[in-house]
């Protein structure tokens, strides 16, 4: 019996033991927040090595930080792939597509919508050089990754597709670049396509931009052609970090994501000095001290090292706990120093606000514990918390767009398994209200409404304000017509407009926000048949003609439905959204009237007709008084659960509305 015990016990050992390195390298494998996956051959394992490469052997006259910025889709993950393929970070393979996109929708939608970063080893004239790259989002909606991305670089590569031509978003990250005063290298991507225009699109770069035909670069990033020479000019042409390692240690945290197993990991960018583990280091916002407890750099997956020098880019694991204490922009220094702080980086402006509800009241706190964590990866995104008499407590998210929207909760539900009801996404408008005693209630004369349930009574509003954006519209000047008349209909106007070449005209607009909330972009690419492109950026408030629209069921308000609109437009809105309801919202047993409404004005009427018993089909005859006894009890019963009756609101109907 007592050998018995002791074999028991020593497989329980054992086992607890392998669950916890498996547990571990589970984790060291969940690249911030998310399980890496490179497309490797599965009998290679060299993503999983515990080689600890030593980084002092590269001074910063050897480290090159650059980053690829594009229009969507004109092969900024291609042109990655093969970068990591040229300098042997994955091996070449056919399956190598997108291997920086890690998230789930990344891969579902085609897209880049999380910067990612990876540092490179290439030997050029017997010297080896590392090389940190930043494949960064080319929607507008998440320009904010962009520009924090560029805040870590010396340099650009500027990638343009020869078919597509210059877009709209193209211009939109030169300027943020030059702004920035990084290195500039134009390249001119799908040159091996059939309907490429490599000559019509340098023509449009030089008019743009003022760069000169002999600077473009011409490659094919699916076949790798023309590849490797850029790889070299990167080297030539940007310039190496200007930190010192003799200096004091300062590092600036560019990105962070949360581990359940790991906490707070930090993506950093060492400016000056080095970091190393066993390391003491606080942050100058939350004044704490922290242990370096593991440093590393991305390749593409974490590759643990000894220390981190002054021009590096990677990992740190630092023992943050608390998702509030890692703040984007930080800078993080050795305690009992005397640092100068660094710039860090603007805070985003959310342009589109949005509801977000658990689907059950229990499930609150595990939400709210998942959009902290989500957050922390996504630092774009304000945070209000918020209560509905419908849908309990919940939180009023900030975006910077509908796609930015889509893509949170699509990675709250795939990332955190939360099940959650998001309402329609509305604008954030200000109010003037006079009187002393409403200023002193609301704080200031001007109140800024994140949900039209808070708009103030119209009795004390003196004016009201929407917001407005500039935007640049590419396309063909064939399509000049189609795009003056979406603009009119979209209650907008065209500040200028020049032509780029032969062909294609850049107009500059002015819009109000709410009216290209949701399908402007649709429209545009439907009027110029695909070849149109659309960038925008804020523009301020104006003052406007808007109005409350309410919806009410059975003449009770349904407030997560209310949103706030141009007066001339309600009409049309508030009938296109009851039709929207009435093929949403599942039939009861009792007459459903769904209105829109304007104060106390009805706009528009649809019903949803009940279910119906046939009460009469057991009346073979007899007289009719007997039938029209059993018709008008039925009526009564009806009208009595019309009454009590309460209608709920399909989870899908709110993104169903949306659409036209």
């Amino acid at each position: 019996m007592k050998s018995w015990c002791q074999t028991f016990m020593k497989h329980c050992i054992l086992r607890d033991q392998l669950f916890n390195t498996s547990k571990l390298n589970l984790s060291r494998r969940l690249v911030f927040g998310r399980y890496s996956s490179t497309n490797r051959d599965p009998s290679d394992n060299s993503g999983d090595r515990k080689v600890r490469k030593d980084l002092s052997e590269y001074p910063t006259e050897r480290i090159r930080n650059f980053s690829i910025i594009a229009h969507v889709d004109h092969g900024k993950s291609t042109l990655a792939d093969r970068l990591l393929e040229i300098t042997g970070t994955i091996p070449k393979d056919d399956k190598n597509k997108q291997v920086l996109d890690k998230l789930q929708v990344e891969r579902e939608r085609g897209i880049t919508v999380k910067a990612q970063t990876a540092s490179l080893l290439y030997n050029y004239k017997e010297e080896e050089y590392l090389l940190n790259l930043v494949d960064t989002p080319g929607h507008v909606d998440f320009n904010y990754e962009v520009a924090r991305s560029l805040s870590a670089c010396q340099g650009v590569i500027l990638l343009v597709d020869a078919n597509q031509g210059v877009q709209a978003q193209t211009v939109a990250n030169f300027y943020l670049a030059f702004e920035k005063d990084l290195t500039i290298i134009p390249v001119l991507n799908k040159i091996d396509l059939p309907g490429a225009q490599p000559d019509v699109v340098i023509q449009q770069i030089k008019s743009l931009f003022d760069i000169e035909d002999k600077d473009i670069f011409r490659i094919s990033a699916k076949h790798g052609t023309g590849v490797e020479e850029l790889l070299k000019t990167v080297i030539e042409q940007i310039p190496p970090p200007s930190g010192s390692r003799e200096n004091i240690m300062r590092t600036l945290m560019i990105d962070s994501a949360y581990n359940q197993f790991r906490g707070v990991i930090a993506l950093m960018s060492v400016i000056d000095g080095s970091l190393k583990r066993g390391d003491k280091i606080t942050s100058i916002h939350s004044t704490k001290v922290y242990e370096v407890q593991d440093v590393g750099y991305m390749h593409p997956d974490e590759v643990p090292t000894d220390a981190l020098y002054a021009g590096q880019v990677g990992y740190v694991l630092c023992n943050i706990r608390d998702s509030k204490e890692a703040q984007l922009g930080d800078t993080y220094f050795t305690p009992g120093t005397k640092v100068e702080a660094l710039p860090g980086f603007k805070s985003s402006k959310p342009m589109v606000f949005g509801g977000i509800y658990p689907s059950d009241q229990s499930e609150f706190h595990n939400l709210k514990l998942a959009i902290e964590k989500l957050t922390l990866n996504d630092p774009s995104v304000a945070v209000h918390t918020d209560n509905s008499p419908v849908l309990g407590q919940g939180f009023r998210l900030g975006y910077l767009g509908l796609l930015h929207m889509d893509v949170f909760s699509q990675r709250l539900e795939q990332e955190y398994n939360a099940n959650v009801i998001s309402t329609i996404p509305n604008v954030p408008y200000k109010v003037k209200v006079h009187g002393v005693k409403n200023i002193k209630k609301y704080g200031s004369e001007v109140v800024t409404i994140l949900n039209p349930i808070h708009l103030p009574n119209e009795s004390i509003i003196v004016e009201m304000l929407e917001p407005m954006v500039e935007g640049k519209l590419l396309f063909p000047d064939d399509y000049l017509g189609q795009i003056m008349d979406l603009v009119m209909q979209s209650r907008g106007e065209i500040l200028d407009q020049k032509y780029i070449d032969n062909k294609r005209l850049l107009a500059k607009v002015k819009l109000p926000l709410n009216e290209i909330l949701v399908d402007f972009f649709d429209m545009m690419k439907s009027v110029t048949s695909g070849y149109g492109s659309f960038d925008y950026e804020d523009a301020g408030y104006e003052v406007s003609n808007l109005v409350k629209l309410d919806f009410l069921l059975n003449s009770r308000p349904v407030e997560e439905l209310s949103l706030i609109c141009h007066r001339s437009r309600a009409r049309t809105i508030a009938t296109r959204v009851c039709e929207k309801l009435k093929d949403a919202i599942p039939p009861q047993l009792f007459l459903i009237s769904v209105q829109g409404a304007v104060g106390s004005k009805i706009l528009c009427r649809e019903d949803i007709k009940p279910y119906r018993k046939d009460v009469l089909a057991k009346c073979y005859g007899g007289d009719q008084s007997r039938k029209n006894k059993l018709l008008k009890k039925q009526a009564e019963g009806k009208k009595q659960m019309r009454k009590i009756g309460r209608v709920e609101i399909p989870k899908d109907a709110f993104v169903k509305i949306l659409r036209r």
